[in-house]
Order: C-alpha cells, then structure tokens, then sequence
C-alpha cells in the first residue's frame, strides 16, 4: 500500500491535497450491524471540518434542521460563562468519504481501540449537535484558549440521503426535554432556582406540599405547588430587585410568601391535613402557576414602592376578599379558559390586572392595554 502523508486531528489546511488525512483516536462499535467510531475531536478542529447542508435546499433535500441562530447566543454565552464546569454532550456526524479504522490488536481489547483514519478532503455532516457546533466557533473567537478542550464525535459512515434523514429523525424521536421542577432542583448555576430551593426548604408552608420533580400535578396528588410554579412565581417577586446575597433574595421571598399564606386559609388547611390538595386544586385557582406567577408580580410592584415590609403587608389585606373558587365567572377568560387555567402570558396579565382592582393599585401602560383589549371582547 502506498505511504500517505498523516496528520494529527489539530491540524487543519484551507485546501487539502488528495491523500492527507486526520487521524482521530477511536473506539469501534457496532450498531444495527454498522461500525461507528468514537473520538475526541479539539474544539478548535470542530467549525473547520464539520459543515450544515446548505440552508437554501428545501428541507426534503437536506438531513437537518435549519440552524436557529436565536438559541447561539445563550449557547456561546453558556460556555464563555462557565469556562471550567461546562458541559456538552457529544456531536454526532456522518463522513462521506473513506474510514480506516486501524485496531491495537487483532482481539480482545485492542481490537476496539485503535486509530480511525480519514482523508481531508472527506465531508463531515453534522446529523446531531449542529447548534453546539455553531455557538463552539463563537465562543473560540471570545476565548481562542478553549481550543485545546475538546468534545466527544461519534462518527457513522454517510450511506445517503435517506439513511442521514433517517438518522436525525431516529436521534430526535425521543428526545425528552426534562420538565421545569427537576431543571430548578438540579440547577445550581441560575440564581432564581438557588433562591427558591432555598426558600422551601426554610418555609413551613411549603413544607410536604410542593412536587419537585413534576412541573405537572396528577389528578390526585397530594402536593398542592410545583416547583415551578413557585419558581416562576418567586423569580417575578425579585425580579429587578438588588439584593445582596440568595440568602437575601430568599428572606425576603419566604416573608412575601407567608404573608400570602395568611390570606388563603385553603393552604393551611391542606397543611394541617383538614382539606386535601386535589380538593384544593380542583375547587381554586390560587395554588396553579397562574396565579403564583401573578402574585409574584403583585409583590414586585409593592416591595419597589415599599421597602418597609410592615407596609407591604398591610396592602395585601384586601386579598382576603377575592374569591378564588373556579366557579367565580370572574375568571373565565382572565384565568381560566374554556373551563381549563390558562398559564399564556395574556392570561397572566389579566389575571394581575383583577387582583391589583381588589388591592387598589393602578395598572402599567402594557397592563391598561391589555385590559381594554379584554374588555372590548379582542382577547
């Protein structure tokens, strides 16, 4: 066999004679009876070789998705961000060109580890992971020093365009974004999911009552919150807030809470195993998101105009007299919609919009429009 010039997988050139290769250290395996490969690509080696079908094809001559560019700048910012804990899972990519797979041992376990040589002029599709591909390139022109990290590639041999199809709709089939509670619980990056496990876990009205796993209650669950919900709910509280510490933040957020809690004699009563959730959650509406959400709104108004929390607590007195019963008409197309609660933005506004009527407080312009378009019957 003719020698061949080979280089390392950081090298790379603009034009590649014929017969250069990469070299990629790899394990073999099978799947559905086709070899694929396993490597470690270098980040900086990763916008250089691996390339999108061209957006201008219509989508039944191409293998992917068109690229979003509205999600790089969270996905570059991500990486930039957190340059020592990040974390990217692997990008997987077909090669339509020659592999060589070159084992230390003709068994055992050599035989699955080995040297995956490719030549240069082969062409990389990116089938899975094209929006890391993209935020990697941007993030290497802020931090070129990130270009010696690297990041997993599983490599298939491209059998066509039917079989690249395939495969993206097989990778996304079950894809399963993971609900909202479990990302607040595992998240230990975003200061709002700090501040509210915190809360919890310190509150004894929250205590035994909020699902942390479910964004979703069943029918006969026994919690009366979600994680969230009240994720949601406490994030418009603080939002815009200075506030020095998550301890802080979480004070001041379980105080807002509890003087909630003492207008809603429902809570209590689940807490003290009187009334059941499910009974709660079917009869009301003040334990949904909604209404969490709409009453971390409320608060947010009140602690920008009082700091004094003797004073903000006295102005949500008048919650007492709201009915929050499903059956009140008050909340159909407010908070309720078609006999089910609403959690769409308008309907949270609306929803703001009837509780700051009972707590006397004036509405901002967005509110005001969205009110009048709800009374004139356009919402």
């Amino acid at each position: 066999m003719e020698s061949k010039p080979v280089t390392t997988a950081t090298v790379i050139a603009p034009r590649v004679p014929s017969g250069f290769e990469y070299t990629f250290p790899s394990i073999r395996g099978i799947q559905a009876g086709r070899e694929f490969y396993v490597s470690m690509c270098p980040l900086r080696l990763i916008p250089k070789i691996f390339i999108f079908d061209e957006e201008e094809l219509p989508a039944e001559l191409r293998a992917q998705r068109v690229l979003n560019k509205g999600r790089l700048p969270a996905l570059t910012k991500y990486i930039l961000d957190n340059p020592h804990d990040y974390v990217f899972s692997a990008l997987t990519a077909s090669v339509d060109g020659k592999m060589i797979f070159e084992g230390h041992s003709a068994e055992g376990s050599g035989f699955r580890t080995g040297n995956l040589r490719i030549p240069m002029d082969a062409r990389f599709l990116i089938n899975d992971g094209q929006h890391r591909r993209a935020a990697i390139e941007l993030a290497l022109k802020e931090n070129p020093n990130l270009g010696d990290e690297t990041i997993a590639v599983v490599f298939f041999h491209d059998s066509g365009l039917e079989r690249s199809q395939q495969m993206f709709a097989d990778l996304n089939r079950h894809a399963v974004r993971p609900a909202r509670s479990i990302g607040v619980l595992y998240d230990h990056r975003d200061l709002s999911s700090q501040v509210v496990r915190t809360m919890v876990g310190r509150s004894p009205i929250f205590k035994g009552c909020v699902e942390m796993e479910k964004s979703n209650l069943s029918p006969r669950s026994r919690m009366m919150f979600t994680l969230s919900a009240l994720y949601y709910g406490t994030q418009a509280l603080l939002k815009g807030l200075e506030l020095k510490s998550v301890d802080v933040a979480a004070e001041l957020a379980q105080a807002y809470w509890e003087a909630i809690d003492q207008h809603m004699p429902e809570w209590a009563l689940v807490r003290e195993r009187k009334l059941a959730a499910m009974e709660v959650r079917r009869d009301f509406i003040h334990s949904h998101g909604i209404a969490l959400h709409a009453l971390g709104r409320i608060g947010n108004s009140l602690l920008r105009e009082s700091t004094a929390r003797a004073r903000w607590k006295k102005q949500l007195v008048p919650l007492k007299r709201v009915d929050w019963s499903r059956s009140n008409s008050d909340w159909e197309g407010r908070a309720i919609v078609g006999g089910r609660v609403s959690k769409s933005h308008q309907n949270v506004t609306l929803t703001v919009n009837y509780l700051r009527h009972h707590l006397g407080l004036g509405l901002s312009p967005e509110e005001q429009r969205v009110e009048d378009a709800y009374l004139r019957g356009d919402a």
